[in-house]
This record gives C-alpha cells, structure tokens and sequence, in this order.
C-alpha cells in the first residue's frame, strides 16, 4: 500500500499516523533483518543446522562479522544455537520457527530478483 503525502493543511497527525500504519511494520521487520549480512545467514541457514566453520565457508564472513550477526540473530529469536561440548566442541545454528517464517519471504525477493535484477 502506497502513502501518500499530506493532501492539506487540515490533515491531523493521527491521520497520517493511520495512512502510514502499514509502512510501519515494513520498516520494523527490514530494521529487524535487513542488514547484508543478517540475510545472507539467514538465508543459508534454510533447510538445515549448520556448524559455525560451515556458515564462515558458505557466506564469506570474517569470524567476527559472523560472530557478531549471530549474537544479533540469537537476541532476535531469528535463529538457536545448540552447543555441544563433547570433544570436538562445537556449536550449531539452525532458525527457530520465527526465523523459518521468513522463508516465503526469501522465496518471494529470490523471484523479484530474478525479474528485475
């Protein structure tokens, strides 16, 4: 849904509150993921659990951006990370079920792209 600009003077704030409601939780949810970096985890964590090791060879990233994207996804319940301390510790990330929401999401940009980009 398109906004639009204020068509007067007469226009109240709760009235542009109200055109912009939707805009709103757009802007939430891309503030939530929508760093580079957040996605392209995100989006290789589809379908399966992976090791920290496995997601720095798959994406690209440093240690501590991944590190650091992460923390940010485990604080936003985007995705879990299960430890285990048997020899060789290891910690592995999969997406929670608010996380795997987001994969029609995913879907739908990955189509787009393909049109348009």
């Amino acid at each position: 849904m398109a906004t639009q600009p204020p068509t007067s003077e007469t226009d109240t704030e709760s009235d542009i509150e109200q055109r912009n409601a939707d805009v709103c939780n757009v802007v939430g949810s891309i503030e939530e993921i929508g760093s580079k970096w957040k996605l392209i985890v995100l989006n290789d964590l589809r379908g399966d659990e992976k090791r920290f090791n496995e997601l720095k060879r798959s994406t690209g990233a440093s240690s501590y951006t991944l590190s650091r994207v992460l923390d940010d996804l485990e604080d936003e319940e985007l995705i879990e990370n299960r430890k285990e301390f048997e020899s060789p510790v290891a910690s592995y990330y999969k997406m929670t079920e608010k996380g795997s929401a987001l994969c029609p999401v995913f879907d739908v940009l990955d189509e787009w792209g393909d049109d348009w980009l």
